[in-house]
């Protein structure tokens, strides 16, 4: 754990991940829990037909593992309020490797709630090849001091 106030962000610190390569697995599992059977996921031949050429990891997997990939510390002073402006700027394919960077973008007053502020970091999923695949903002609700 460690403890961070609203205070203590400061914009622009940014923080990576290590890798995580994206299998098979990963995607047979994601299609099962959310029902996405879609060819584009799943069908190898079918895929071999389409711009790609090959199978593309569903865009919800690639967010859940970034925002995995960022999760390393709790942080008992703030909590997840949400995320906003979700891209899926590249497709992932099965055996891409994926490392996420949060980077601290802004921090504001929360209107309805004095004792706290928003914080908002930028994620970002990159590939091997260090390319944007995936971009969305987390807004956290971190108190203040005293």
């Amino acid at each position: 754990m460690k403890t961070l106030f609203f205070e203590d962000y400061a914009p622009g610190t940014s923080r990576t991940s290590t890798g995580r390569t994206i299998t098979e697995a990963d995607v047979v599992l994601h299609a099962g829990q959310t029902g996405d059977f879609y060819p584009h996921h799943m069908d190898a031949e079918w895929c071999k037909t389409q711009p790609f050429k090959q199978r593309i990891a569903h865009g919800t997997l690639i967010f859940a593992v970034a925002v995995g990939q960022t999760a390393g510390e709790i942080n008992p002073e703030a909590f997840s309020y949400g995320y906003d402006r979700v891209r899926f700027i590249k497709p992932v394919f099965i055996g891409d490797t994926i490392t996420s960077r949060c980077t601290v973008k802004e921090k504001r007053d929360d209107p309805k709630r004095p004792t706290l502020g928003v914080v908002v970091e930028l994620v970002e999923a990159l590939n091997q090849r260090g390319e944007t695949v995936l971009a969305a903002e987390h807004l956290l609700l971190v108190k203040r001091k005293g």
